[in-house]
């Protein structure tokens, strides 16, 4: 047996062809194998199976359903709830595929499950293409894309699912599906946003569009500001031109040459542009804000996959996460937002955001659950801090933006921004009607609930 009670038989048997590597309890490897960049989880699975191929997923899933475990699907493990990673079972480990091919005449990139944005960007900056991806680099590409996948680039290009030409997974009965518009269509639609609760996605192929260069302009003023800019800021973008993405957020302000000493580790306001062109351009557009009288200024074109690199979250922090999606942001939830930023973590590397929707979001013929896309904001309280004792104080502000923001919010929310808040809360994620649906296609594919360990959608 291992250490955790499934048979070393059973072990043997997983083994017996398998490409990759299966790692236990007591393995070397075995600790840095089951860290995740949330500090918060601590998990010990008796299992990690770190696949090589489709084949070694579907030998996996196979061998979970044998042995009766609880499994666990690891793309980046991102999850701020932890869910690549469960006590006693197994997870299937995709890391080990991350290869991207890239068709620059088509326009389309193929992505192995296990691959992060990284992998994606490097692999179509050089023919000057790319698609929506996550806000850094180290996101695993399969629970960003299932989950919606926001970014960036999502007000000129769409999300990343509307970009998405077809999925191949590895379903709970141990079978490799083709799903697209043409093939198995109701499980794609499924997949647009629906999250892993459907199999074990092996491959993806994306819709690239051209993109040579993006300029980030971050902007910092002192936290009392924050009303004024905020409100200059939501008038700027509502006829702001598709190529601008980023978002207002408060923040640490960082120990750069570009932030001024008596902003140094302290709360700040502060604009992020993310603009999907050159500098020149980006000035002219942005010139309304560049007006508003900044105290510190970071502008600079770059390939958008350093862009996706200069933002990375900072791994071994402890995280809580939400997210609240505003149909309107009048004056008044302007200043709710503002005080709000009052009871952060300071310093750490937490962001109180808004993000700005529109664009693409709305315009985007892609079919999926998800309500979300249709509301002109999105707050999202991204709490990372150190030590153990801030976990209260972090987890109650988290809260507390949820709590104030309410009177404005649409009740929908974006998975793969939240924790673990409830069933209620999934639901709501997707609304009635698309929960009704999701839970078809759950039954249709995973009649027993096998994948369970994510913003589950139960079958019925």
């Amino acid at each position: 047996m291992t250490d955790i009670g499934i048979s070393q038989a059973a072990v043997d048997g997983l083994r017996h062809g398998f490409k990759g590597e299966i790692i236990l309890p007591g393995n070397a490897g075995y600790n840095q194998a089951r860290t995740l960049f949330n500090a918060m989880i601590d998990r010990r699975p008796a299992v990690i199976a770190q696949c090589a191929d489709k084949e070694d997923v579907v030998r996996a899933v196979r061998f979970g359903q044998d042995v009766g475990c609880a499994v666990a699907v690891r793309g980046g493990g991102h999850s701020v709830a932890g869910k690549a990673l469960v006590d006693g079972g197994l997870v299937i480990d995709l890391r080990r595929m991350n290869a991207v091919s890239v068709d620059p005449v088509a326009r389309t990139a193929t992505v192995a499950g296990g691959a992060t944005m990284s992998h994606l960007d490097r692999a179509t900056e050089p023919y000057g293409l790319a698609t929506t991806g996550g806000r850094v680099s180290t996101t695993g590409i399969g629970g960003y894309t299932l989950g919606g996948g926001d970014g960036w680039l999502a007000r000129k290009m769409g999300l990343a699912c509307d970009n998405l030409l077809s999925v191949e997974l590895a379903t709970a009965a141990g079978q490799l599906v083709r799903a697209s518009e043409e093939e198995n269509s109701e499980l794609f639609w499924a997949l647009h946003g629906g999250g892993g609760n459907f199999g074990v996605a092996t491959s993806f192929v994306f819709r690239l569009h051209e993109l040579s260069t993006v300029t980030a302009a971050l902007l910092f003023w002192r936290p009392e500001r924050g009303s004024d800019v905020l409100c200059n800021y939501r008038d700027f973008m509502q006829s702001a031109p598709d190529e601008v993405g980023g978002g207002a957020l408060y923040l640490t302000a960082p120990a750069e040459e570009f932030v001024p000493e008596h902003l140094i580790n302290r709360l700040a306001c502060a604009i992020l542009v993310v603009y999907a062109g050159g500098e020149d351009e980006a000035r002219k557009v942005v010139a309304p804000l560049l007006s508003l009288g900044h105290e510190g200024e970071f502008i600079a074109e770059m390939p958008y996959a350093e862009l996706q690199c200069l933002l990375d979250d900072p791994p071994g922090y402890r995280n809580y996460w939400s997210a609240e999606y505003l149909d309107a942001f009048p004056d008044d939830a302007v200043e709710t937002f503002c005080a709000c930023s009052d009871d952060m973590v300071v310093p750490s590397p937490s962001q109180h955001a808004l993000f700005p929707q529109g664009g693409a979001l709305v315009r985007a013929t892609a079919n999926g659950p998800i309500p979300w896309r249709n509301s002109p904001w999105c707050v999202h309280p991204f709490g990372l801090w150190e030590n153990s004792e801030d976990d209260e104080h972090g987890r109650q502000w988290v809260r507390r933006v949820r709590t104030d923001l309410k009177p404005w919010a649409s009740g929908s929310t974006y998975l793969n921004f939240i924790g673990d808040e409830g069933g209620d809360r999934v639901a709501a994620g997707f609304g009635p009607k698309n929960y009704q649906r999701l839970a078809a296609v759950k039954a249709q594919y995973d009649p027993d609930n096998f994948f369970r360990l994510n913003h589950n959608v139960e079958p019925a």
